[in-house]
């Protein structure tokens, strides 16, 4: 009898149903510790913070004048529309209003008007991440494209004569240098979106908030600022918001295993084992816009981004008891393990499918 129940207990099955019985006891946990909460104060400063500090750069561009000191403020102005995508990104998540209309206008208006990326193309994008994250074929973060996250797409490139194969063999390396064309290349997946034949819910209100945003802007600067100033404050502003987002974002999942399209697993691993947090407290909590705490962030997509520290603990000691592994590094060392792992997959070292935390999706 008992040699019976113990086989029982190794079924997939069995132990599926296990973690999702004890991954709703830990919900009840948070939803008791008030984590699920919404947090409208915190939104309402941040928003105002920043849109204050907007306003300043606005001023700023008109005072300064025809000064290469304009790309300074092109600098500030790139982390700023960081910080604003990452309002959106939350609003997108429902984690600022308890309305779901309030949410998504939001992150619409934010988005499109502000930093200039379609709200359909992100949330297209960003919801299939987040339902199976770095699952091959299914997840577009992990893609084979310019980056090559698999070792048959390192294969390809690498039998590749000139630039491609060149390029597979040293991607990690390249990695940063490759953020500085980041923030164009977000543009452009906004315009093609919203002119597309793809569905876009919003797409006649986008279109023109786009317009606004990508046309009327640069107009706006080549007529206070010469063409060469001008011309180089769009280049800055573009580069600083292509880096800032991808160093927040590459660290959260890169790096760590790839999950086989045919593979079937619990929604608690799947989220837990191909995410990474990142160490450093509020100066990085504030940095990344609160993904840092990427493991609980995907474990509670709505949880408003100041609660997020404090289910941490929480997380961290459930994983502990069901031994799956809770993984963080500091920013730095993620950035390191990054570009460590673009490379070895390039060059055919590595299989992601493969890694050590790989096992544990398995189970």
């Amino acid at each position: 009898m008992n040699s019976i129940a113990v086989d029982s207990a190794d079924r997939p099955d069995v132990r599926r149903h296990r973690y999702t019985s004890d991954y709703a006891r830990l919900t009840e946990q948070i939803r008791e510790a008030g984590l699920l909460r919404r947090r409208p104060l915190f939104y309402a400063v941040r928003a105002a913070v920043l849109a204050v500090m907007l306003a300043g750069c606005a001023v700023a561009v008109v005072v300064v004048g025809d000064s290469w000191w304009q790309l300074l403020i092109a600098a500030i102005l790139g982390v700023l529309l960081t910080q604003v995508a990452y309002l959106s990104h939350d609003a997108a998540h429902r984690q600022i209003f308890t309305s779901g209309k309030r949410n998504e206008w939001s992150a619409l208006l934010m988005g499109n008007l502000i930093t200039g990326l379609s709200y359909g193309w992100w949330m297209s994008k960003h919801s299939r991440h987040h339902a199976n994250p770095n699952k091959a074929g299914v997840d577009p973060d992990v893609a084979d494209d310019v980056l090559i996250f698999t070792p048959d797409g390192a294969r390809r490139q690498r039998w590749r004569r000139g630039f491609a194969g060149w390029f597979v063999a040293r991607q990690g390396t390249l990695f940063f240098p490759l953020l500085l064309l980041a923030g164009i290349n977000l543009h452009v997946s906004a315009v093609r979106t919203v002119l597309g034949r793809a569905p876009v819910k919003h797409r006649r209100v986008e279109i023109p908030l786009l317009l606004i945003r990508l046309v009327l802007v640069p107009w706006m600067l080549f007529a206070v600022l010469s063409p060469g100033v001008a011309a180089a404050f769009l280049l800055v502003q573009l580069a600083v918001f292509g880096v800032t987002m991808g160093a927040t974002f590459a660290p959260n999942h890169k790096g760590m295993p790839l999950v086989p399209r045919d593979l079937s697993v619990d929604f608690f691993r799947r989220q837990v084992l191909t995410s990474r947090n990142v160490r450093g407290g509020w100066p990085i909590d504030v940095a990344m816009g609160g993904l840092n705490y990427q493991i609980e962030h995907h474990l509670y997509p709505s949880m408003p981004r100041p609660n997020l520290r404090h289910a941490q603990p929480l997380v961290r000691q459930f994983c502990a008891e069901q031994g799956i592994p809770y993984t963080e590094a500091g920013l730095v060392e993620s950035w390191g393990i990054v570009v460590r792992h673009l490379n070895r997959v390039g060059l055919g070292e590595l299989d992601p499918f493969q890694c050590p935390l790989a096992a544990h999706l398995g189970r």
